[in-house]
């Protein structure tokens, strides 16, 4: 294998391994790489390869700017900017790709490179990837759409869900989308909410959660997304009594569709079932539109938010995260994270 061209040298493999890959999600997309530079404060660190059968493999990156290789951070994707991974010409990669790519990480100066492969390609990174490599166990939820909405929504849908949806009628709770971002303000608002819901569900300082919320995930980063992906990033409000009450963000690339973010005023949604009627009617557009597949995202298995995924007939994908260290980053992540946990639980 042949590494051929790095950062925006990369773009013409990419978009010809792009272009024949049926498997690439939104996220692998040299547009989303776009949205994650302008937004992120990152640079483009793509890497481009070519097997000895000529095929392109493209391996998007991004990384902090200005920072010596020595020190450098790079992923695939960057934390809060979803799944990365390979992509492949024909859509066919295996564990020796993986293997060849894996062993010219390996070698490099970097700190640190994640990668995080969607659950399509798990069986070839779990091939190809060396044992030292770090694993981060995942799972993420997926409804099969190839059926049709009247399919998923009749066998797939549960009895939970479609009850929730008909309350939520019967409460004339209404559904909104919009492709041009002018629902995005809605959609940050609501978030803003969540972010101090989820404060005090994970016993954690509100104003750490909400200055956290500002550096990850700051409302020009929502709207950079819908300003450049355009038709691609569809947002979804559920308005009760002329109050927003749920939100979601829904990216679109090929037969694929995920639902990138969601957030909601508990107080606005409690009782009306209009999450439920949210994602009802997010799959109906989805199948409308030739769409095969709804990607809910990661949740752990047994948690009330994969309960909740799982009543849409989501399948549950057990996969890996890997990340390339010169340094074991990640064990000191995790110390560092279970030293604080414990303080606040002595605390309280």
């Amino acid at each position: 294998m042949e590494l051929i061209a790095v950062g925006p040298g990369a773009r013409e493999a990419w978009r010809e391994a792009l272009a024949t890959d049926p498997t690439a999600l939104v996220s692998q997309t040299p547009a989303w790489l776009d949205c994650v530079c302008a937004a992120g404060r990152y640079e483009d660190a793509t890497r481009a390869y070519r097997t000895r059968d000529g095929r392109q493999l493209v391996l998007p990156l991004a990384r902090w700017p200005r920072i010596p290789d020595t020190a450098s951070i790079e992923g695939s994707m960057p934390h809060g900017w979803g799944t990365g991974g390979i992509v492949c010409s024909g859509g066919s990669l295996t564990a020796a790709d993986v293997a060849a790519v894996s062993a010219e990480l390996s070698v490099r100066r970097a700190l640190r490179v994640a990668v995080r492969p969607s659950p399509a390609a798990e069986s070839a990174w779990r091939a190809g990837v060396p044992g030292h490599v770090v694993r981060v166990p995942q799972t993420s939820q997926t409804v099969d759409l190839s059926g049709g909405f009247e399919h998923v929504s009749a066998h797939l849908f549960s009895s939970r869900v479609r009850r929730a949806c008909r309350k939520a009628e019967r409460l004339q709770v209404s559904v909104e989308s919009d492709d041009t971002g002018r629902l995005i303000g809605v959609f940050d608002a609501l978030y803003r909410m969540s972010v101090a819901r989820w404060a005090e569900q994970q016993n954690e300082p509100l104003r750490l959660a909400q200055w956290r919320a500002r550096v990850r995930d700051p409302r020009h980063k929502f709207e950079t997304v819908a300003r450049r992906l355009g038709p691609a990033c569809r947002v979804w409000v559920a308005w009760r009594a002329g109050e927003a009450a749920a939100a979601n963000v829904v990216l679109s690339h090929g037969a694929h569709r995920t639902y990138w973010r969601g957030a909601m005023d508990k107080n606005v949604v409690a009782g009306t079932g209009a999450n439920e009627l949210l994602h009802r009617r997010a799959i109906e557009d989805a199948c409308g539109s030739g769409a095969l597949f709804y990607h809910m995202g990661e949740a752990a298995p047994s948690s009330s938010l994969a309960h909740f995924k799982l009543g849409f007939g989501a399948v549950e994908e057990q996969h890996s995260g890997y990340r390339f260290e010169r340094l074991p980053l990640t064990a000191a992540d995790a110390f560092v994270r279970h030293q604080v946990k414990r303080v606040l639980r002595f605390r309280d």
